[in-house]
């Protein structure tokens, strides 16, 4: 459960008056958020069923399908059905804290410089790739949210996910009008329309998956067939290595580009999990690898000294890469895509 600071009774008991100062987001009464109750006839509030192996991971995508809003493009106040109930956004919102990098990657593609930001974790700088971004203030991490701090930008919109926040969400919603997502990872399209339902840029978030999908035509043809098959390996703390699978950012886009992938990883799950002992399930025509944090804190080393390794397919080929892992695996919008892209036509398409 993600921790939350907490401040002095007289900072809580400020912040919930600002609630009914106008053009601080309303009461929950009258839209700035939803009820508790309303979040119950949500997509639930517990996080765990949405996360990897959870009961309802795989619908996440065709759920979040189903959010958005009924409003037409210029309309104020608009509804915004979510995963936590439904939100009432009355103007369009000019001061957005993000809670992801997926949100991030959202509203900076959309021409938005969000005020405030959570970041991970392994990676607490500002992705070099959303140089758009501005400078937003950081509001703790995504796993534990500084819920003074986001109060203090008094945005008037919140977006983030039911996987990283369900339990801040009442909270959140006191502060400002909050949409939340189901997850992050695969459902970043989805993620995508729902957002930019929320700050009227349907149009403009359509525009750049069509042009997301262009490139993916183009790619895909110019591959041919039969197009070689696509390994992701990521190492992570504590001696666990992912083998990335179909339902994760970057399998979505190889799905999209009709890449083969290995058996083991051509399955409908986030990832498969291995150790450098059997580090020889990673075959295939290409291997990128990416690290989640500090490399010393992982078993890369390890693993690639394993003989193993040194007798892969795509290692004796010399197709065995490094990649960012700021956009292959934590990247999560169409920005974070288009780079993905680029790296794939300069390691496959050359």
């Amino acid at each position: 459960m993600p921790s939350r600071r907490r401040g002095p009774v007289v900072v809580v008991l400020a912040v919930a008056a600002s609630l009914f100062l106008p053009g601080c987001g309303g009461s929950p009464a009258t839209g700035g958020g939803s009820s508790a109750a309303t979040a119950a006839e949500g997509a639930g509030k517990d996080s765990k069923s949405v996360a990897k192996g959870g009961k309802d991971f795989a619908a996440a995508a065709k759920r979040t399908a189903e959010f958005g809003t009924d409003a037409k493009p210029g309309q104020w106040p608009r509804t915004i059905r979510h995963a936590m109930g439904t939100t009432v956004i009355k103007a369009q919102p000019k001061r957005v804290v993000v809670l992801d990098v997926g949100e991030l990657d959202n509203v900076v593609s959309l021409g938005i410089k969000p005020v405030g930001v959570a970041l991970t974790e392994g990676s607490p700088k500002l992705p070099s790739y959303l140089r758009g971004a501005g400078s937003p203030k950081s509001v703790g991490t995504v796993s534990s949210l500084n819920l003074e701090a986001i109060a203090a930008l008094k945005p008037d919109l919140i977006l983030g996910s039911q996987l990283r926040a369900a339990d801040s969400y009442d909270e959140l919603s006191q502060i400002a009008p909050t949409v939340f997502s189901i997850r992050p990872g695969f459902t970043w399209k989805e993620n995508y329309r729902l957002n930019a339902a929320a700050l009227d840029k349907t149009a403009q978030a359509e525009a750049n998956l069509a042009a997301y999908r262009k490139r993916v035509t183009e790619l895909s043809r110019k591959l041919g067939n039969p197009k070689p098959t696509v390994s992701m390996v990521r190492y992570m703390p504590d001696g666990v290595i992912r083998l990335y699978a179909n339902d994760s950012f970057i399998g979505t886009i190889l799905k999209d580009l009709g890449v083969p992938r290995p058996k083991n990883q051509d399955i409908d799950d986030l990832a498969a999990e291995i150790s450098a002992e059997n580090i020889d399930q990673a075959d295939a025509d290409y291997i990128f690898t990416g690290v989640y944090g500090n490399p010393s804190a992982t078993d890369m080393a390890k693993a690639q000294g394993n003989p193993l390794w040194k007798n892969l397919k795509a290692v004796k080929d010399g197709h065995a890469h490094d990649v960012p892992d700021e956009t292959w695996y934590l990247g999560l919008g169409v920005t974070a895509a288009n780079s993905v892209l680029d790296d794939l036509q300069k390691y496959l398409a050359s």
